[in-house]
């Protein structure tokens, strides 16, 4: 019996080390600096307070440009924008970036829109991103937010942006949330209407 335990505990262990590590939110960056058909356009790394998230579309109310709904959080934001080259476009990317972000535990989709769906796509580029070049077509935007629980708990939005068939653009938004947090996701967005 004393073996059957021994085999069955060596063999836990095998199992365990033969697993890959799953991913982090770093590493898939990382991960996207290092892909032979991106080139990185901009990185910037600042702290921020009360930084909003935009979890619905950008749209224009009373004469101003607003999300639909929103959550502000603070913390380390870390943000990335690369351009998609050699014929692979924005989309494509995003999705296998997306992929592997679904294999992070605690990762949950909170946002997401299409085209039109998201708003005026140079709104995005300018007003939320404060990257002109993200500023293209408004059918090839797409945009989606996670949450990303844990030890520290994280944000991420990613924008696709086409201006032509051959000049995509992908944006990243990484936050590192720190205890000053803004209202509660889900109450905020269940909460926000549109004016």
């Amino acid at each position: 019996m004393t073996r059957i335990w021994v085999w069955l505990f060596s063999a836990i262990a095998l199992v365990a080390q033969a697993a890959p590590a799953p991913p982090t939110p770093e590493s898939l960056v990382s991960a996207l600096d290092n892909y032979p058909h991106s080139v990185q356009k901009d990185v910037e790394k600042l702290e921020v307070i009360d930084h909003e998230i935009g979890l619905g579309p950008l749209q224009k109310f009373s004469g101003s440009w607003r999300f639909e709904a929103s959550e502000r959080v603070s913390g380390q934001l870390a943000r990335y924008t690369w351009q998609v080259v050699d014929g692979f476009s924005a989309i494509e990317v995003m999705n296998e970036f997306i992929a592997e972000l679904r294999m992070i535990p605690g990762s949950k989709e909170v946002f997401s829109c299409d085209g039109r769906s998201c708003g005026h796509p140079a709104q995005w580029a300018n007003r939320v991103f404060s990257q002109r070049v993200l500023y293209g077509r408004q059918d090839m935007q797409r945009y989606r937010v996670y949450a990303i629980a844990g030890e520290p708990e994280y944000r991420l939005a990613i924008y696709a942006g086409s201006r032509s068939s051959d000049r995509h653009y992908l944006h990243v938004d990484l936050m590192e949330l720190t205890d000053e947090r803004g209202p509660d996701l889900e109450a905020e967005a269940g909460d926000a209407e549109p004016g």
